[in-house]
């Protein structure tokens, strides 16, 4: 059997400009990256494409394959006449070489060209790594020319990132070594899809947008006790020429030779977990329905995309698209890992409550919905009867895709009954005027289905500036996303749980605020056998085991 890297180097790619007039653009239209790869121009076109948004309950430490859906969910649509377009994240190397390898789907159901895409891209990781950078490398250089803005040493809130997980770099010290080399002191490391520039990146409407809201970002607060901002630094302009080009969203192609624009990677634990907003705009102009993935389950890449580009942006999704796996349903059940493959009613029977909690979330929103299972071929009968009852007994509807093995043939059955959901729709869980306070309540309760939320002394003092300053801004909530708490090894559908609120920031160039829960970590670290010890270039000069 072909390995995942091994069917994406077998098949021969299409020119992206024959790509390109898939969805009506010519070449005038695009910047060539190479043969199969082009980043977009700006389209003048009216937004009229309809929203579905593919995301999942809990996971396994090892991902459910929602990528994979959403690509043969698109697959299908054309196999079935329907004009398509899926908007993606772009990978970060930091879990392509970590637990997880690469992210372009696998299968039959992948993203090309698959080497390129998880390894570099377009550079738009790189440019936005630079630009953080920059603003950090100038808070340093002001402070050791004077300090005119009088920054606070012991406040300055903005990080340097790079784009790997290292944990060695989590609380660093800068500025050693003497007079010549700055100020000591202490600083942090975030990656960089979890940085507030690929926050901005990906929320922005427009160049004038990504203006503003680079001058709004807070890096500090000086001994005053007043906001320091990217405009008081004077960079702005700088900023902005490092991420003109970045701001191009990038097409690529599926197996099956049909559009996909990629923009954008924001992690959904502890970001906003969605592809770019000019991404889905552009998506919308060039096509009558639009496929977008939010990361890890609808508690958290889900929710952030209904909650906060939903709502900033005036959507309501025609259809919510919840993946479910035999695997992470048991896995909630409490089955190990090592005996994840073999059947276990029991245990399924157990970890179905977590995909109880998931679809109450849906209710919740209010928005359609429909359920999928991602087949795998250790999945039994028993075991898939048994969750597609299940799903019907409450009330909605469940279809087996197998898009790894079949890639878009394997989702027809699920994007044909997509076709016949028609009223979108989505309720909010909390509205802009409620007090910080009462939406870090409602989320809690709601959607993480918390019995009560407590503080630590350091968030209630952040809580009391930001409502003073920012009260109106959305959430961004960062927690595991192993389990709906703040808890990884509370499986299933907890309840009578309390989390708790460790800390906040505000993204102000964003505009939404951040509420850490629990010991979440803005840069992850490698495991003891990351996927860096088995990628390798072979003789050919292919790249192999990037899965």
């Amino acid at each position: 059997m072909l390995q995942d890297y091994e069917i994406a180097q077998n098949k021969e790619l299409v020119d992206i400009r024959n790509i390109a007039k898939k969805i009506g653009l010519t070449e005038d239209d695009l910047n060539l990256y190479g043969k199969y790869k082009a980043k977009i121009l700006e389209i003048e076109k009216e937004e009229q494409g309809d929203v579905v948004l593919v995301t999942a309950i809990n996971p396994t430490p090892f991902g459910e394959g929602k990528t994979t859906v959403a690509i043969g969910l698109h697959d299908a649509f054309w196999r079935l006449g329907v004009k398509s377009l899926l908007t993606l994240r772009e990978p970060s190397m930091g879990p392509v070489f970590g637990i997880k390898g690469g992210a372009t789907g696998g299968g039959y159901a992948q993203v090309l060209p698959m080497e390129d895409i998880n390894l570099h891209f377009n550079g738009d990781f790189h440019a936005i790594t630079s630009a953080n950078n920059l603003i950090s490398a100038m808070i340093d250089n002001h402070i050791k020319h004077g300090n005119e803005l009088r920054i606070d040493l012991d406040k300055i809130y903005f990080e340097r990132t790079m784009d790997m997980n290292d944990r060695a770099l989590r609380e660093v010290q800068v500025g050693l070594g003497g007079k010549i080399n700055g100020t000591p002191r202490v600083d942090h490391f975030t990656i960089t899809a979890a940085s507030e520039i690929m926050a901005i990146f990906c929320v922005s409407k427009d160049f004038a947008d990504l203006r503003r809201r680079i001058d709004q970002i807070i890096v500090a607060q000086n001994l005053d006790g007043e906001f320091v901002r990217v405009a008081d630094l004077g960079i702005t302009g700088s900023v902005l020429a490092l991420l003109k080009e970045a701001m191009k969203p990038n097409l690529v192609q599926t197996l099956e030779e049909n559009p996909v624009i990629i923009h954008g990677g924001p992690f959904a634990n502890i970001a906003p977990g969605v592809n770019s907003v000019r991404a889905i705009k552009l998506a919308r102009k060039l096509s009558p329905l639009v496929i977008t993935e939010a990361g890890f389950g609808s508690d958290l890449g889900g929710f952030k995309f209904l909650d906060i580009i939903c709502r900033k942006n005036e959507l309501k999704p025609k259809a919510v698209v919840l993946v479910a796996t035999i695997k992470a349903l048991k896995y909630n059940g409490g089955v190990s890992l090592e005996d994840i493959a073999r059947e276990n009613l029991e245990g399924l029977d157990k970890g179905i409550e977590n995909l109880r909690a998931h679809m109450d979330n849906m209710k919740e929103l209010q928005v359609p919905y429909l359920v999928t299972i991602n087949r795998y071929a250790t999945d039994t009968v028993a075991e898939i009867n048994k969750v597609i009852q299940f799903v019907e007994s409450y009330g909605a509807k469940c279809v087996v895709n197998e898009v790894h093995a079949k890639g878009g043939e394997g989702a027809i059955d699920l994007a044909r009954e997509i076709l016949t959901l028609s009223s979108p729709s989505l309720e909010f869980c909390y509205q802009d005027d409620d007090l910080i306070k009462t939406k870090i309540q409602k989320v809690a309760t709601k959607i993480f289905h918390a019995k009560e939320v407590q503080y630590t002394k350091e968030a209630i003092e952040k809580l009391e500036l930001y409502q003073t300053y920012f009260p109106k801004y959305p959430l961004c909530i960062a927690k595991t996303q192993y389990s709906l708490s703040d808890q990884k090894d509370l499986l299933g559908y907890p309840k009578d749980f309390t989390v708790t609120v460790r800390d906040l920031h505000v993204s102000a160039g964003a505009e939404f605020i951040v509420v850490y829960l629990g010991d979440i970590m803005t840069m992850p670290g490698l495991s003891k056998t990351p996927a860096a010890l088995q990628i390798d270039v072979d003789k050919e000069e292919k790249i192999i085991h990037i899965f």
